[in-house]
């Protein structure tokens, strides 16, 4: 894969992948409580990051992952009124850990200990508006489009 970089824009609610050829810009929905690096705080983390692990290869849209692991079910909205409460993490997830110790890396503003992703989010779950739990929620398949555009490792930053 060709090199590529990610930026999200907190205040633009969108996620652009550059690549040496071009860009392609995402709807994206972050969270709900603003921007912020304390553990607890469900607030989405600013700052550079990468993209650590990548996980849900091969799966369907719309994969149900819990623990970052497939349950083996398919989001349906039968299953969404047995789980009414359920933050959805659907279809990839690309994890993402901090790369500026005492911002977003180690101790209490540690991105990958709080399970910061960019991940697919049911297709009636609102876009370009803040309303996740802290992570980058993307329509399945725009993160399953993006998946398949980076590697781990790949430099993501994420500015207000």
């Amino acid at each position: 894969m060709a090199a590529a970089r990610i930026t999200v824009s907190l205040t633009r609610q969108t996620l652009t992948l550059s690549t040496g050829a071009a860009n392609i810009r995402y709807p994206v929905s972050t969270s709900r409580y603003g921007p912020g690096e304390r553990l607890g705080s469900q607030c989405t983390p600013r700052g550079a990051h990468v993209i650590r692990a990548r996980i849900g290869a091969g799966l369907p849209p719309g994969a149900v992952l819990v623990g970052r692991r497939f349950t083996g079910e398919v989001y349906s909205a039968t299953l969404a009124a047995r789980y009414p409460d359920r933050d959805w993490i659907l279809t990839r997830i690309l994890w993402l850990s901090g790369l500026e110790r005492g911002r977003n890396r180690l101790g209490d503003v540690d991105s990958m200990r709080r399970f910061i992703y960019i991940h697919g989010t049911p297709d009636t779950e609102p876009m370009g508006v803040p309303w996740s739990h802290g992570c980058i929620r993307m329509r399945n398949s725009d993160v399953a489009a993006l998946f398949e555009r980076v590697d781990a490792g790949t430099l993501v930053a994420i500015e207000a």
